[in-house]
């Protein structure tokens, strides 16, 4: 075997330049890291102040016509299952028929899916599709209506901090506790605002244990234990305890960043697994979508749990 000297040369060049990148991204990666949590804390600071002013806010907009289309609502706190039909949110969750790999595989299982802002029936309806065909699970979703991207900041905000009505978390409370109570456990994945009535949803299930049926706070997170949940660029910075979570958190996306779990803060419940991954886009609705980027880096639950 001979020994090259242009061979060793190029390859220490190649350990420099790698190392060189390590270093400018640890650096880079540090001052983010900064900016973010600043301004994280800054938000979490003036939680319960966003939801008034959004609500101003989204007067004053409605006054000139700022706040897009309605039409959606009527799908709100709908489920909806294959071929776009909708049931009302009180059917029971494994009553209704899902999105099944386009592939003609039999479904390994059942997800339950909640949109995040800006997203009408027929986008969830897609990304309904792309999450069965790279799960290959069979998904149902619970709607949470689109009527402008000003008004849904709006309803985030209050579901930061418990305030206004969703009718998203109403059917998907009622449904997940519906479905703990018939023996079955509950797999659910949500995007961004998702993310928070999921968390709101979650918080409904654990009290309504405890009151309705008696239950102690340790009783009520081992029912829980039934419910896997998994969030994409979630804009909600707390969980409940007693679900197994995993939550991928897109640094390139500053929607978990600002608002999110983002990096080591928040309360991601008990045992969660957070899953931190770099994926940056000029474009920051990229960077946040679930169909282009968040499913990209998705890995089985188990496989993420473990």
């Amino acid at each position: 075997m001979g020994f090259s000297i242009g061979g060793l040369i190029k390859s220490g060049v190649h350990a420099l330049e790698d190392a060189g990148k390590k270093a400018i991204k640890g650096v880079v990666d540090g001052v983010v890291d900064k900016i973010e949590n600043k301004v994280a804390g800054t938000v979490d600071k003036f939680e319960k102040v966003l939801y008034p002013v959004a609500q101003g806010v989204n007067a004053i907009a409605g006054l000139f016509g700022k706040r897009g289309s309605s039409a959606d609502k009527v799908n709100d706190g709908k489920i909806v299952g294959a071929n776009g039909q909708t049931f009302p949110g009180n059917t029971p969750l494994n009553d209704v028929a899902g999105v099944k790999p386009s592939n003609g595989q039999k479904p390994t299982e059942k997800i339950f899916y909640v949109n995040g802002i800006n997203t009408n029936l027929a986008d969830q309806q897609a990304t309904m599709q792309t999450m069965a065909d790279k799960t290959g699970a069979e998904v149902v979703g619970i709607h949470n209506a689109t009527e402008g991207a000003i008004s849904d900041l709006k309803q985030s905000a209050g579901d930061k901090i418990n305030k206004g009505n969703n009718p998203a978390v109403d059917t998907l409370a009622d449904g997940v506790y519906g479905e703990l109570k018939a023996g079955r456990p509950v797999h659910l994945m949500a995007h961004s605002q998702g993310a928070i009535i999921t968390s709101r949803a979650l918080t409904d299930v654990k009290n309504r244990l405890m009151i309705e049926d008696g239950m102690t706070k340790e009783q009520a997170e081992k029912a829980l234990s039934n419910v896997k949940v998994e969030t994409f660029g979630g804009a909600a910075s707390k969980y409940p305890d007693g679900p197994q979570y995993v939550h991928y958190v897109n640094r390139g996306d500053l929607v978990p960043g600002l608002l999110g779990l983002g990096k080591d803060r928040g309360e991601p419940g008990k045992g969660a697994k957070v899953i931190v991954f770099d994926d940056f886009h000029l474009n920051p609705v990229k960077s946040h979508s679930i169909d282009e980027t968040y499913l990209n880096h998705r890995v089985p639950f188990d496989q993420a749990r473990a």
